[in-house]
């Protein structure tokens, strides 16, 4: 810019007009395609103006804009007229191109950081699928495996019949190991669609609290306030639906530290969806682990490998298509899971 004002200042007052260096100088003008410039003379009239872009209805109007803007950029270069006692006044900016420039490396940045970012979505994609494959052929293993002792404990029992046994005693080991028998095909269909057929959730629920009320203490009370003969028929595998149901059951015992305390199973209905809460009056859980509590390996008691309420969130959100979470929580008053399903 220094050099073009130079060139300006010359081409005011030629010595020669033919000369070479008349001719030079007007090549040094008119090389400049990119940089914005704007030549005013001492009353602040505009004499020189290139690069801008504009119509001659606006002209004005855009050239006053663009000289604030460069008088707000930087100070002009002075051009002193040779003979004339007078100066001009040289304003430029930076070029489109020196603009782009300067934005380069941000822009550089800015993919660098989002490959960085899909590369982490994509690893952390691969290593939970990783991880789903690890669990589901751990459980179909454990199925597997379980299915020659459950073969065994029947055969015995049918040996203890004969033996005429306690009919007390027969019937607890049948119920034991037609729980065996549950269990091994609630972890066999782990990792495949179960097939939801229409199943009563009041004969459901009302199965599971039977089952866990003879294996829990006597001060603990589930409260369930339904009659058998009521029905409500909604898409379900009831071998996995009963778990999640036993599973929030058992952390509600746990949760009640003094072995004396109360359980209730509420269940609602709206027009599309149903909701089933469980409630207890256990010590509650903190604000803070409300989202991580379901996460594998959470837990709380010294035992277990916290996978309770991670599967549950898998069988009711996966295989299901419902929702799972921790409502809220009060301490020794209220701790209220909810369970919502579609009709």
């Amino acid at each position: 810019m220094e050099h073009l004002a130079e060139a300006l200042k010359l081409l005011v007052t030629p010595e020669d007009l033919g000369s070479e260096v008349y001719l030079f100088i007007t090549q040094v003008t008119s090389t400049n395609t990119t940089v914005p410039i704007i030549v005013i003379d001492q009353k602040g009239e505009i004499i020189i103006d290139k690069n801008i872009n504009y119509n001659q209805k606006n002209k004005d109007k855009v050239l006053k804009r663009e000289l604030d803007k460069m008088k707000a950029h930087q100070k002009p270069i002075v051009i002193k007229v040779f003979g004339e006692g007078v100066e001009q006044y040289l304003y430029y900016k930076e070029s489109s191109l020196l603009v782009k420039l300067k934005f380069y490396p941000i822009f550089q940045m800015g993919v660098i950081i989002l490959f960085i970012i899909v590369a982490y979505i994509a690893f952390s994609s691969a290593r939970k699928t990783e991880q789903n494959l690890v669990w589901i052929g751990m459980a179909k293993e454990t199925a597997h495996q379980l299915g020659t002792p459950i073969s065994s404990l029947m055969a015995w029992v049918e040996i203890l019949k004969d033996e005429n046994t306690d009919s007390k005693i027969i019937t607890e080991l049948i119920k034991d190991t037609e729980r065996l028998e549950k269990i091994t095909e609630r972890f066999s269909k782990i990792g495949s669609n179960p097939e939801l057929y229409p199943e009563n959730i009041y004969a459901i629920l009302k199965s599971s609290i039977l089952y866990l009320e003879t294996r829990i203490s006597k001060k603990i009370e589930i409260q369930y306030p339904y009659e058998e003969t009521k029905e409500l028929f909604i898409p379900l595998s009831s071998s996995l639906f009963s778990w999640v149901i036993e599973n929030l059951i058992r952390n509600s015992v746990d949760a009640i530290e003094n072995n004396s305390g109360k359980i209730s199973i509420d269940v609602n209905e709206t027009e599309k969806e149903v909701l089933i809460d469980v409630t207890d009056n256990g010590k509650g859980i903190q604000k803070s682990k409300f989202k991580t509590i379901f996460q594998p390996g959470f837990t709380t008691k010294k035992r277990g490998w916290g996978l309770g309420l991670s599967l549950s969130k898998r069988i009711i959100e996966i295989f299901h298509g419902g929702k799972i979470f921790l409502k809220s929580s009060e301490p020794n008053k209220a701790t209220i899971f909810r369970i919502i399903l579609k009709k």
